[in-house]
């Protein structure tokens, strides 16, 4: 596993996204338990979760409740785990998203957030969306006010623009640590809030980074003999040149992108999270990261 920072913490390169374990068709508690637990034996030391993440009215902090279940159970040191959250999202059960950036609800999810997970303070707090109807910098006091009380150490903010990353910045200074947005072989419009992450210092966490890449195999295709018809064969014929999975091309392509660049693959399968981290020590060339830049999918 290779590692980079978030704040002052070390974490390892691929984190895990965890909220397939917790939203429509998640998997029962014991194959959801044994994901956490493959990634922690594959050495992942950051794992994304929200309130938000659950599939039923009623059950708010299903993910974080498995979360800390999956910790508690590992029976290895997890002192090194950062687990961040996120608030300000809510679900019905009926399939759709709310947002909510009111600073009062925003302080009182981070609290209970604390306690489903079970900490006296979240590790890496993250507003998960800005809420059109709440002054930005309103929702960002809510944030400094819970790291002023001590509720979380750091804060982290999620679908934001460029603009709103500077506005965070200068209301949080050093406490804002992280950036997490859409970013994938598919989905590369979040670029300059990528730019301005580094910039800045801080991490970018990209959610759904494996958009776009199918796990079929391309075999019988020559390699890389000719430049790719679409972004899919592309990732798909590097990945036959190395003998791994599409998936841990399109993420190693993501850490080659940027030094700030932090993958968050989601998973609902032990399998799945084990071959994403294993992309941390995948190395492309500087040719391949080249064509999977001109490469596009979609």
């Amino acid at each position: 596993m290779r590692y980079r920072t978030i704040g002052d913490l070390t974490v390892s390169a691929i984190g895990l996204g965890a909220m397939p374990l917790s939203i429509e068709h998640r998997p029962d508690e014991r194959r959801a338990l044994a994901t956490v637990h493959a990634a922690l034996d594959a050495g992942v030391t950051l794992i994304d979760t929200a309130d938000s993440y659950h599939w039923h009215a009623g059950e708010s902090g299903h993910n974080e409740l498995l979360i800390a279940r999956a910790l508690a159970s590992y029976g290895g040191d997890t002192s090194a785990v950062l687990v961040a959250t996120k608030g300000g999202r809510g679900r019905p059960g009926d399939g759709s998203w709310t947002v909510n950036g009111s600073p009062a609800h925003l302080k009182q999810a981070a609290g209970n957030s604390a306690r489903r997970l079970g900490v006296e303070a979240v590790g890496l707090y993250q507003l998960h969306k800005p809420d059109p109807d709440v002054p930005w910098a309103e929702s960002l006091g809510a944030l400094r006010e819970l790291l002023d009380a001590g509720t979380i150490r750091a804060a982290g903010i999620s679908n934001v623009s460029a603009e709103q990353i500077r506005t965070a910045h200068d209301i949080l200074g050093d406490a804002l640590v992280s950036v997490q947005n859409r970013y994938s072989p598919a989905v590369r419009d979040s670029e300059p809030e990528l730019r301005l992450a580094e910039e800045l210092g801080l991490a970018f966490l990209p959610w759904s980074p494996l958009g776009g890449i199918a796990r079929s195999s391309l075999d019988g295709l020559p390699l890389l003999a000719e430049a790719a018809e679409s972004a899919g064969t592309a990732f798909h014929r590097i990945a036959a040149t190395h003998g791994v999975s599409p998936h841990q091309v399109a993420l190693a392509w993501l850490l080659a992108r940027s030094p700030a660049m932090i993958p968050l693959p989601g998973a609902s399968r032990p399998s799945s999270i084990a071959d994403s981290a294993a992309a941390a020590e995948l190395r492309l060339s500087t040719e391949e990261v080249a064509l999977l830049d001109a490469a596009r999918v979609g």
